[in-house]
């Protein structure tokens, strides 16, 4: 993807850093400037530190057009890097809170975890998209999720050489299916770039990274947090197990509501894929992934937990950010131009 455009004076440093393509670059600038915004903001919803924690993971992924890889595993870019993670998961750690009782069985496990899935208070998009949406907020909805569905399961791949096991079967048996079963064009982020298509929108990715707001980065780096280091192995699981669990029925009223706006196969696929597939993985994901993991190893409980909390959190920040600004008549991008 092309470098997007700053936000602020961290990722502006940031990204005239990587363009320079220079690796000597005293990167002393970079950190005062970092340690002040860290000190005024909170980051989970700091447009300048989200996008630089973007910036610095996608270059694990698939990198930026005129970047060099050599930033990938530069030094003085990870020490970067880490600092704005230790206050990120800091603040998921705060928003969490305490974590209940965790069960020691599978069964039990994925039990507690359906139970989670199904306590959100927060307002439904894919009930309103079913009922309400115009094609333009449909539009909406698609680029705020492009910036993970379109290179989705990545994430989570990582953490495959990092579980053991059932844990590790499950895994592998989830993502095989997210990678179109040995077909390229049934991978899941095929299908969703041609329900970007179907509506008119560039499928590239990152094509909207300018136009995706902070809170939206936060949900697809928190992703990237948990699955880059082996410590957080759990919480990777934890993330998957409940986004396979609330997938399957708000799927489904994608699918209608691209339906009731008009939209037919293959534009629709995507979601109608969801909702076979991932009622059967929502039941792999809890009993032998999560729960798989906890009975190998009961000390993963609480970071599975601190995972799936964690989703569930920012899930809900995310849909009250995306129904408030529709309630109030305005975009929830950070700008309407390029959709128009």
């Amino acid at each position: 993807m092309k470098i997007p455009q700053h936000r602020g004076p961290v990722s502006s440093l940031l990204l005239q850093i990587l363009g320079q393509n220079d690796l000597s670059t005293d990167l002393t600038e970079l950190n005062e400037v970092a340690t002040q915004a860290l000190s005024d903001s909170d980051i989970l919803c700091d447009e300048d530190l989200q996008l630089c924690l973007f910036a610095l993971y996608e270059l694990h992924y698939g990198g930026f057009e005129r970047v060099s890889d050599q930033w990938e595993w530069h030094p003085g870019l990870l020490a970067f890097r880490a600092r704005l993670e230790t206050a990120f998961e800091a603040r998921l750690r705060d928003a969490v809170g305490e974590l209940p009782a965790i069960a020691d069985t599978a069964d039990q496990v994925a039990a507690q975890l359906f139970e989670l899935a199904g306590s959100s208070t927060g307002p439904s998009v894919s009930e309103f998209v079913l009922r309400h949406a115009t094609v333009e907020q449909v539009k909406e909805f698609l680029i705020q999720k492009s910036i993970y569905q379109l290179k989705e399961a990545d994430p989570h791949t990582w953490a495959i050489p990092r579980l053991t096991g059932r844990g590790k079967s499950a895994l592998v048996e989830i993502q095989y299916d997210e990678y179109g079963s040995g077909s390229a064009g049934k991978m899941h982020s095929e299908l969703f770039a041609t329900t970007m298509a179907g509506l008119d929108l560039d499928s590239q990715f990152g094509a909207y990274i300018d136009e995706i707001p902070a809170i939206t980065l936060a949900s697809v780096n928190m992703m990237s947090l948990f699955a880059l280091h082996r410590r957080l192995r759990g919480a990777v699981a934890g993330h998957l197990a409940i986004y396979e669990m609330t997938s399957s029925i708000p799927s489904a009223r994608y699918a209608r509501g691209l339906r009731r706006l008009g939209f037919q196969s293959p534009v629709t696929d995507y979601f109608d894929e969801h909702v076979e597939a991932d009622a059967v993985h929502e039941q792999i994901a809890g009993r032998d992934l999560a729960g798989g993991l906890i009975e190998e190893d009961p000390e993963l409980g609480p970071s599975i937990f601190f995972g799936a909390h964690a989703v569930c959190f920012i899930d809900d920040l995310l849909g009250r950010w995306q129904m408030e600004a529709w309630e109030q008549g305005r975009s929830s991008l950070r700008s309407k131009e390029l959709i128009r």
